[in-house]
């Protein structure tokens, strides 16, 4: 099925087979720049794949709200964007996000440390750290690691979170100041 014919048809009209015929097609002419587009959100190449995936399937799902005013190729790339941006904003992706910094955070000191008693005394000192963020009230927490960790900006984290950029800045201040009372005491949740 073309665009053409698409654009022939009436919402009510479009048959499972329709569907089936309009996802080959736009899997086939436009699957290559919707999966550039996702992993430019992502920059991860296995959640480019599953993200592109969860685009083809809201495809199938919603063609009929295709509004035939737009193109279907721009249709196709706000529905990646927006599947982009709910992954990005996913509990799940930030976890494994900060998963993969500390891994790399830990794996770059390994190198740079010049014994085994530094590396084990920074080894420490970086779980301890993480396990004082974790304290933090989740408010805080995400705004620390975003900033720290993932390096956004916070007009970037306002996006992410939906949220004031002046929010975001107060929230990284008292969170900056919760973890340093934290550290200050020696741990505990301070609430």
């Amino acid at each position: 099925m073309s665009v053409s014919q698409l654009q022939a048809l009436q919402k009510e009209t479009i048959t499972e087979q329709d569907r089936i015929e309009l996802l080959d097609y736009c899997m086939e002419h436009y699957g290559h720049d919707i999966k550039r587009v996702v992993y430019s959100y992502v920059q991860n190449e296995v959640d480019a794949e599953d993200v592109t995936q969860e685009v083809f399937m809201s495809v199938y799902q919603k063609i009929d709200q295709f509004n035939q005013d737009s193109q279907l190729k721009s249709w196709l790339i706000r529905i990646a964007i927006n599947k982009s941006k709910d992954h990005l904003r996913s509990f799940k992706h930030r976890q494994q996000r900060l998963k993969d910094k500390l891994l790399q955070s830990f794996k770059k000191e390994s190198i740079e440390t010049t014994t085994p008693e530094d590396l084990s005394i920074q080894t420490d000192e970086n779980k301890q750290l993480i396990k004082q963020i974790y304290e933090l009230p989740t408010k805080y927490k995400e705004v620390i690691i975003l900033y720290y960790f993932e390096q956004f900006t916070v007009k970037e984290m306002a996006d992410i979170l939906k949220s004031n950029e002046n929010t975001i800045k107060a929230r990284l201040k008292r969170g900056r100041d919760r973890l340093k009372t934290i550290i200050e005491s020696g741990g505990g949740d301070h609430g």
